[in-house]
């Protein structure tokens, strides 16, 4: 699909959670693209306020407003003849969409303080995790932009609707940070590989390069071990179904611990949270995470 959409000049959409790639594949659109000798430029739309992303977007005039000692080329001038890639173009305010659906539709911009209209030879690509559809229809994006934006859409899928990519994934990122640190490695161990597949990674591709990349600085051994990735995947995963023998054993009794522990603390706590993180003597926020980890917040409130 990123192939046969690369070939065009057309706007895309690319819908899907955090940390499922859309900008790796905003990357790959262009590299297979005629423009790929040209720039590509990414700008976040929820890292800026309005008037930073305004004046990042289109740049500005010498004196267009207090601190503008000089003129600034904005990310749509940098992109010229290549493509302009905007995340999360859901949280871009109302107005500021306006300026952009104008860029569409006239192919030309101002900068913030200016008169001069300047052309904008781009290709505009935008990502965003939220239903932008629905936001539309609801009032809180605006319709015209949408449909503007809505020329090819596609969806990145989630890691968990992947399975079969968690375990080539997890051995491509141990091949890479391994050779970044020099470490002899084999590979993933059978009872590691069973815990990553059983794993729902709410945090997709990003959540499993930063958990291979956790196992490779701490493990100490020439396989990644179970007790090498996060503690939240060993809390979060159930590990009944691990055989007898399994070292997970440990990790399995931890977990019943953990829970006996917190059952208790409710009990002597009367159902407060503050206050069962108190006889816990652990920070409420800390025990939030570890009950819904545990998976076990039915239990405490039934």
């Amino acid at each position: 699909l990123i192939a046969k959409v690369a070939v065009s000049d057309s706007t895309v959409l690319i819908e899907g959670e955090s940390g499922t790639g859309k900008e790796l594949a905003a990357r790959a659109i262009h590299l297979n693209s005629r423009r790929k000798d040209r720039p590509f430029v990414a700008i976040s739309c929820a890292a800026l306020t309005e008037t930073l992303l305004e004046s990042e977007l289109f740049g500005h005039e010498r004196g267009a407003f207090t601190g503008a000692v000089a003129q600034k080329k904005g990310k749509i001038e940098f992109a010229q003849g290549g493509t302009l890639f905007l995340d999360e173009i859901g949280e871009m305010a109302l107005p500021l969409q306006a300026k952009l659906l104008r860029v569409l539709q006239e192919r030309e911009f101002e900068r913030v303080g200016g008169l001069k209209p300047i052309k904008a030879d781009i290709r505009l690509i935008t990502a965003t995790n939220r239903n932008l559809e629905g936001e539309a229809k609801a009032g809180n994006f605006r319709q015209d932009l949408f449909y503007r934006l809505n020329v090819v859409r596609f969806s990145m899928p989630s890691l968990r609707e992947r399975k079969e990519d968690i375990l080539l994934l997890a051995e491509s990122f141990t091949e890479k940070f391994a050779g970044q640190m020099n470490r002899r490695l084999r590979g993933i161990s059978t009872k590691a590989k069973k815990l990553l597949l059983n794993y729902d990674f709410p945090g997709n591709v990003r959540e499993l390069e930063n958990a291979m990349e956790r196992a490779v600085v701490l493990g100490s051994s020439e396989w990644i071990l179970p007790e090498d990735l996060p503690e939240n995947m060993l809390e979060s995963v159930n590990l009944q179904g691990f055989d007898e023998n399994s070292p997970l054993n440990y990790h399995n009794a931890v977990q019943a611990k953990k829970k006996e522990l917190i059952q208790k603390a409710f009990q002597e706590a009367k159902g407060s949270y503050v206050e069962a993180a108190k006889i816990l003597d652990v920070h409420p926020n800390y025990l939030h995470r570890l009950i819904r980890n545990l998976n076990i917040k039915d239990e405490l409130e039934s």
